[in-house]
């Protein structure tokens, strides 16, 4: 019997991590021997809404964004959907969609997509189909989170306050609609493509104001210094989102590195993992 479900084939498997299944569960088996050690176990002990987690190729964000997926398996929470926020880097985004597809496959296996929660956000094909930054956190999912969770990725287009706050009160009315306990993940790099020092003085700047929950002076500072992290949407609809769904969120960093781990350059990419949390 043919069926007529309709699945997003992985776009950027072979590229950001590998397309052979043995070789991508070693990649991230082995990214977690490599940063078990240094794990705050105690961002585990609370409630965690959310989080900010980098999304380049694993080789290179992998050691910091594992922190994020080994938290939250830590907490021990269970959740009905994770929301995956991410950023437009290829520009056919509208000002938020989701993705009309009933499954996203990696070469683990098919992702559910939340089809009840799905049902409030306009949805775009081509926004999401060679889009990479929310792709590349479903691996860690499979493995490392229960499998039967579902997902809703969202892309954001139109990265302005507005937006944000727009977005957020859509995300807490389509999760108490369809009843779901969900994680929120904001897939965001920092600062590309600047010195280690330019890079650590420029996301400072951005980290003041995320940890403060101050969307609107995230965005600003972001703006008027030219700093050029790349979730700028995701990051200020979680800070939204966490100021919606409980009274004191708490906000902190995980993991922070930078994409000359094994190669020193002149020229980096800045990665933060940072936990949400009621």
């Amino acid at each position: 019997m043919k069926s007529d479900r309709s699945i997003r084939k992985p776009a950027v498997a072979g590229m950001f991590y590998p397309a052979q299944p043995d070789k991508l569960r070693e990649q991230i088996n082995n990214l977690v021997r490599s940063e078990k050690d240094k794990i705050r176990s105690e961002l585990s002990n609370v409630d965690i809404i959310g989080g900010v987690v980098p999304h380049a190729g694993y080789e290179y964000s992998g050691y910091e964004a594992i922190h994020f997926f080994e938290l939250v398996r830590l907490s021990g929470k269970v959740y009905d959907t994770i929301v995956i926020l991410n950023p437009d880097h290829q520009g056919f985004s509208p000002e938020f969609a989701t993705s009309p597809d009933d499954y996203w496959e990696t070469p683990l296996g098919l992702v559910e997509l939340d089809k009840s929660m799905a049902g409030f956000f306009p949805k775009s094909e081509l926004a999401h189909s060679k889009e990479h930054s929310a792709e590349v956190m479903l691996p860690f999912i499979q493995l490392l989170l229960d499998q039967k969770v579902k997902i809703l990725p969202i892309s954001i287009g139109n990265p302005t306050p507005d937006t944000a706050k727009n977005l957020a009160n859509k995300i807490i009315e389509s999760a108490r609609e369809a009843n779901r306990k969900i994680l929120i993940i904001a897939s965001s790099d920092f600062s590309h493509y600047v010195t280690p020092q330019e890079g650590r003085m420029q996301d400072d700047l951005a980290l003041d104001r995320i940890c403060a929950l101050d969307s609107l002076g995230f965005y600003q500072i972001v703006r008027k210094k030219g700093i050029s992290l790349c979730g700028l949407g995701p990051i200020m609809t979680l800070i939204e989102y966490s100021l919606l769904s409980t009274e004191s969120p708490k906000v902190g960093i995980a993991a922070r590195g930078n994409s000359g781990k094994d190669s020193p350059s002149k020229a980096v990419v800045d990665y933060i993992t940072i936990i949400f949390s009621s």
